[in-house]
């Protein structure tokens, strides 16, 4: 049987001696759930902040202002400072942020559904993707879980 992302990347992180802190937007807390699926996952997962509105995003993630207001709540700008915030607030050693449209609406031709940006913050500085998924909502979180996950394995090798 086919290890899981999640078991994978739990053993990446005990292997690693890290602990992980997430700041989700879109995926509205599912990474996080994926992540402490795992049996033990208490010996790295520390928390996450689900930042659903831009208020949160400033006050629990320390998000700038300017930031939301010059990029978006959907840009590789807040990411960023979601991955750093929470990784710093929670006193993680690495912080993953997700920000992101997963739909059906509230996409625009610069930013359309299915646009997600993934950040991880850590001792090896702030790495951001930009990803465009498609398919329901239900798919679009699946898929950008699984890119999170992807990610946070390959932090570590």
């Amino acid at each position: 049987m086919r290890e899981v992302l999640e078991e994978q990347a739990g053993k990446c992180l005990l292997a690693a001696n890290k602990t992980i802190a997430c700041a989700e937007s879109c995926t509205g807390g599912l990474l996080t759930s994926r992540l402490t699926d795992v049996a033990g996952s208490s010996a790295y997962v520390l928390g996450s902040i689900v930042s659903y509105t831009n208020r949160v995003k400033m006050s629990h993630l320390g998000v700038r202002e300017e930031t939301l207001k010059h990029h978006g709540a959907v840009s590789q700008e807040t990411a960023r400072e979601m991955s750093e915030g929470v990784r710093i607030r929670l006193g993680a050693d690495i912080g993953l942020g997700i920000t992101g449209i997963a739909g059906p609406g509230g996409g625009t031709p610069e930013k359309p559904v299915g646009l997600v940006y993934i950040s991880i913050a850590g001792d090896k500085g702030i790495t951001v993707t930009k990803n465009l998924f498609s398919g329901s909502r239900r798919e679009i979180k699946q898929q950008t879980a699984d890119k999170a996950l992807t990610m946070l394995i390959e932090y570590f090798e």
